[in-house]
């Protein structure tokens, strides 16, 4: 199963920063010489990814974001880490889909956002492997986030991206589909009049020309770690953890 995590942002919400976002210390972690060291963010996405099964990951990266490829390079012994450029900013969708090479049709694969923190840890494996899925969250201000409306067999009917008007609390973290309808999405969004640049609009268009997915309410606690608001909810629900990493 791969993984594909879209780190080509500028992350200005929470600039300034001397380094990635992406690469924002949460945490911390023990080193083998039993040292407490700091954790990057995203760290905590592939862990999840792991649990879940994966055992590729493919972070989707601007030219300027050599640091990311630095980083995972020394650190990381959970997963095989494969990169692919995204060479100017276009939007989510493009980003998640610059990962198309490496995507075979009959693997599974799941995307996240690698500036979020949420549990339960193990929450990708209540995901389905046969069918676009994503994985919900209940959270306070759901006009902040996309927003998934769903019935009551979970099938999505709309996503809300950032919407005043509130029809569900619960948005979506992750989302998990086999390799063949990442292709599939992927053509379907080449074939837009003018390509998506949010997944939430893109499948609203999906859904409204027979496409299927469904929402998984597996979700507990989600946090943004991509505002200033998010990362100090990300410190306390660490608890010593984040003091550990300080």
């Amino acid at each position: 199963m791969w993984g594909v995590i879209p780190a080509a942002g500028n992350g200005t919400r929470i600039q300034p920063l001397a380094f990635s976002k992406e690469l924002l210390p949460v945490g911390g972690r023990l080193s083998g010489d039993g040292r407490a060291r700091p954790k990057a963010v995203s760290e905590y996405l592939v862990e999840r990814m792991a649990l879940a099964g994966a055992t590729k990951v493919c972070f989707v990266i601007s030219p300027h974001k050599g640091d990311i490829l630095k980083y995972y390079g020394g650190h990381c012994d959970l997963v095989d880490i494969a990169y692919v450029t995204q060479p100017e900013p276009a939007g989510l969708c493009d980003a998640i889909f610059r990962a198309h090479p490496v995507i075979p049709p009959d693997e599974p694969v799941l995307v996240g956002l690698p500036d979020t923190i949420w549990f339960p840890e193990d929450a990708l494996r209540a995901l389905p492997d046969d069918r676009l899925s994503f994985l919900l969250f209940p959270v306070e201000q759901p006009q902040h986030f996309d927003a998934v409306v769903t019935d009551a067999e979970g099938r999505v009917l709309a996503i809300d991206v950032k919407s005043p008007e509130i029809r569900s609390d619960w948005v979506w973290g992750a989302f998990k589909m086999p390799g063949h309808v990442f292709h599939e999405l992927r053509d379907f969004w080449l074939s837009r009049p003018e390509p998506d640049e949010y997944i939430g609009t893109l499948v609203n268009a999906w859904l409204a020309q027979g496409g299927e997915a469904v929402g998984v309410r597996a979700g507990t606690i989600y946090a943004d770690v991509g505002t200033l608001e998010g990362y100090r909810l990300a410190m306390e629900l660490l608890g010593p953890a984040a003091a550990a990493g300080a």
